[in-house]
């Protein structure tokens, strides 16, 4: 018997960090469920830079013109089935609170998500943190049990919404670098979810950027209702020139063709000033990205969900717009949504109306799509 008490604890790690060794009740028909329910994101867009990432300013001033119900209405017309709203969760959990979050952001993040829902899109709503976040997230016990207290009121929150059509994604690129640890955080936080909003489809995260690899790496968890997500922009080469964010050296870049053409790389490596940057570069080249290496990229993300019996969704790919050639952006983009598409695996292209953005949009005017955006991502202007 004591034997057995020792054995607790280390059952109860390994569930939570292999949450797949304790399937719940239901399994089969959970995983029908979230297969259903994922054939409402098969072409999606990111509403982006309106309630996260901008932490200088959440004001209702700026999230009140940022977007608006025109701009709703035009992704519906546009052919999109759905959108992905990301939340910074710091003003979401910023004092005063009642039932644990900021009634007054949180009520225009509710006329966000209503919005959408008015105008026949599902919705996933998107924990989508800056780095000071998913710092706390990464050591001691305080952050993560935050993490979970937050998701257990949103998800109450929300609960009484379409289950349909509203979605919960646990957290945007985590940047969690153990798996392990990041296995533990996110399986309470699906606990918690389904406890408060026992119908909802959850999307699960990688543990570090969302990418491939991540997906690839991680284990179904024992919650039958869950979507499994990866983000894809390779070649970053190419998706990220000009960039003045991550590697350092993606700003010195600009003219990066694609798909890759080794004629160009006398005039294209001279940007990067450093060795170890230019060599990355060149890999590029002699890499031969083009639609066939996508596809088989992309094959293995729908090979593994076919393998675990899930299903996966992609809801972040793009291109940087200012610094790559329109033409060839163009025809990035169709070639990855083209390979997910032939994989049956849906799609939310990143971002409505930011730098990778789908549109054009001027502080108090309409938005205006980019036609050969719009056609490449196989919709029509409306």
């Amino acid at each position: 018997m004591r034997f057995l008490r020792s054995l607790l604890p280390v059952a109860l790690t390994a569930a939570l960090a292999f949450p797949a060794l304790a399937q719940t009740p239901n399994h089969e028909a959970q995983v029908r469920t979230a297969f259903t329910r994922a054939a409402h994101l098969r072409h999606g867009i990111n509403a982006s830079i309106w309630f996260a990432q901008s932490p200088a300013d959440y004001t209702a001033r700026r999230t009140d013109t940022y977007m608006d119900a025109s701009d709703l209405a035009l992704m519906a017309r546009l052919g999109f089935d759905h959108a992905r709203l990301s939340i910074d969760p710091d003003p979401l959990t910023r004092w005063p609170l009642t039932n644990g979050l900021n009634a007054e952001f949180l009520g225009r993040v509710d006329r966000a998500v209503d919005g959408m829902l008015a105008q026949g899109l599902a919705v996933i709503v998107d924990i989508h943190p800056e780095e000071p976040y998913k710092f706390r997230l990464r050591q001691g016990t305080d952050g993560p049990d935050r993490f979970v207290s937050l998701w257990r009121a949103l998800a109450a929150h929300y609960a009484s919404r379409d289950s349909e059509r509203v979605f919960f994604e646990v957290m945007n690129e985590p940047e969690v670098e153990d798996p392990f640890r990041w296995a533990g955080i996110q399986a309470q936080v699906i606990a918690a979810i389904r406890l408060a909003a026992p119908q909802n489809t959850i999307i699960a995260a990688g543990a570090n950027w969302d990418s491939l690899p991540d997906l690839l790496a991680l284990t179904p968890a024992a919650d039958g209702n869950v979507i499994y997500n990866f983000h894809f922009y390779e070649p970053y080469q190419f998706t990220h020139q000009g960039a003045g964010w991550g590697t350092g050296w993606w700003r010195y870049t600009h003219d990066v063709p694609y798909p890759g053409d080794e004629a160009a790389m006398p005039t294209v490596l001279p940007q990067v000033p450093d060795p170890a940057g230019r060599l990355e570069l060149e890999r590029f080249f002699l890499d031969h990205w083009d639609a066939h290496h996508i596809r088989l990229l992309i094959d293995a993300a729908a090979d593994w969900g076919k393998q675990n019996h899930v299903p996966v969704t992609c809801n972040e790919f793009g291109a940087f717009r200012e610094h790559s050639d329109p033409r060839m952006r163009a025809t990035w983009i169709h070639d990855v949504r083209t390979a997910l598409e032939a994989d049956n695996i849906g799609w939310t292209m990143w971002d409505y109306r930011g730098n990778f953005g789908v549109v054009d949009k001027n502080p108090g005017q309409p938005a205006v799509p980019d036609k050969d955006t719009v056609e490449a991502l196989g919709l029509k202007m409306p």
